[in-house]
């Protein structure tokens, strides 16, 4: 019997699977031929396979709606793409087609919506969702923003001191600003701090309302907001935090009436291993019907529900792949094989957080596997990949030397983050430039000199990778 990688494959998990399938003996992505790619660009190559995104939107959409409809919920959902996954245009631009609105991180994501406005890709009264550290820029964009006419932009206070430079920044005649409180969450117990650094403090919410905002006619406030980083999990964890948002949820909205949105912040998890379950059906009913049973119960109007799904956006669009250049044997238990990148610089997650992707080999499917090490061409010592669940090396087929076409390797569903957080191109994790650099040396006198070697990144730099016009 020959335990092929497809024998080991076909046993393990249900295969082919959605957006997996074998043709010609060579693994098709999506329905696209990689052996198609690689003849035609040669490795390594990154993939964005559009559609995903597009069908990712109705996916969580449909069954938004109908939980709505199962629960008889009166109030709407709100789909938000969080731009800092990825900010490349036609990403972006693949999620407003399905009628998305955006959130926002930082002052240059302000630039990119004025594009894609000017650009007919989006309308003024599209929902701006504005998360993040406010800076000054931050700001002042936003406000310019809402003046042209941006009505449904909300900023969303991260601290108590941006509601007091907003005041100050306001003029004599100005329009009403639509604000929102994120609220500060308790991290998970195995994390290195009890409270995020993000959001205003439960305890003082309610004071910070009555006394900065509560009858000041130039603020609204229109949102509650709460964020769990590592998602939208069926776990104690998350319906622990859930519930405290609800709470103050309903003590902010029996002294505001205007409140009329709780903002889910926190994504859907994404395939990262072919075993993967999970009942988004299950989760959405859930959370619609644990909303509606605590407003009834509180006699409050239901409120519309707001999600930033970023990675659930783009994340399973992503595909990198690569050549294994060389097979090393370097004891009696450990083979690497080399591949013609590096690894730390293409998919950085995997090596700064242990993230883990969906691995699989593009040929060879037909030979014997072998447990094997994935290493980067850079000198550095962690540019290996090994983040599989229970061992620390990787099954893949086996091949000779003599072999006349190398092996091909893919990592999948890599579309979120990866790109910015690497710096692909020049650009930066939620579009925040590099800082200027200045060089110091010292003349022939000892005397300090100090020069710019060069300015911290403009927007338009940025805009230009990211290909906006």
């Amino acid at each position: 019997m020959k335990n092929t990688y497809f024998d080991l494959i076909d046993q393990s998990y249900y295969f082919p699977q959605n957006g997996f399938d074998i043709k010609d003996d060579y693994l098709n992505f999506h329905g696209i031929s990689l052996k198609y790619l690689i003849e035609k660009y040669g490795t390594p190559f990154k993939i964005l396979y559009l559609p995903r995104i597009g069908e990712q939107v109705k996916r969580a959409k449909n069954l938004f709606n109908r939980a709505i409809r199962k629960h008889k919920y009166k109030g709407k959902y709100h789909y938000c793409y969080c731009t800092k996954c990825s900010h490349f245009s036609h990403v972006v631009k693949a999620a407003l087609k399905e009628k998305t609105h955006l959130e926002t991180s930082s002052s240059f994501d302000i630039d990119l919506i004025l594009k894609l406005y000017a650009e007919g890709e989006l309308k003024k009264k599209t929902i701006i969702v504005h998360n993040g550290y406010k800076t000054q820029d931050y700001l002042e964009k936003i406000l310019a923003l809402q003046k042209t006419g941006f009505k449904n932009s909300i900023i969303v206070l991260d601290s108590k001191n941006e509601l007091k430079r907003i005041k100050e920044m306001l003029g004599e005649e100005h329009q009403q600003i639509k604000l929102g409180i994120r609220m500060a969450i308790n991290e998970e117990p195995q994390s290195a701090y009890y409270t995020s650094r993000l959001g205003i403090r439960p305890s003082e919410v309610l004071e910070f309302y009555k006394n900065e905002i509560e009858g000041n006619e130039s603020f609204s406030l229109k949102m509650v907001h709460f964020f769990i980083d590592s998602g939208i999990k069926d776990t104690m964890y998350y319906w622990g935090e859930f519930q405290k948002a609800l709470k103050l949820f309903v003590q902010i909205k029996e002294l505001c009436p205007s409140v009329k949105a709780l903002n889910l912040g926190g994504g859907f998890p994404i395939r990262n291993n072919l075993g993967f379950d999970y009942d988004y059906e299950y989760m959405i009913n859930e959370i619609v019907g644990n909303i509606k049973t605590v407003c009834q119960e509180e006699e409050i109007e239901e409120p519309d529900i707001f999600t930033e799904f970023g990675k659930y956006t783009v994340g399973e669009s992503g595909a990198i792949i690569f050549s294994v250049l060389e097979q090393k044997q370097q004891n009696d238990a450990e083979k690497w094989y080399m591949v013609d990148n590096s690894l730390m610089n293409t998919i950085p997650d995997a090596w700064s957080i242990l993230e883990k992707f969906i691995l699989l080999p593009v040929n060879k499917w037909d030979k014997e596997y072998a447990r094997v090490n994935i290493g980067g061409i850079s000198c550095d010592h962690s540019d290996y990949y090994n983040s599989e669940e229970m061992n620390q090396q990787i099954f893949l087929p086996s091949y000779e030397d003599s072999d006349p076409e190398p092996l091909y390797i893919g990592f999948f569903h890599t579309g979120a983050y990866q790109d910015s957080i690497s710096g692909y191109g020049g650009i930066k994790h939620c579009l925040i430039p590099s800082p200027k650099l200045i060089m110091i040396d010292r003349d022939e006198k000892g005397h300090f000199v100090d020069t710019v070697y060069r300015n911290e990144q403009t927007v338009d730099e940025m805009l230009t990778i990211l290909g906006y016009k």
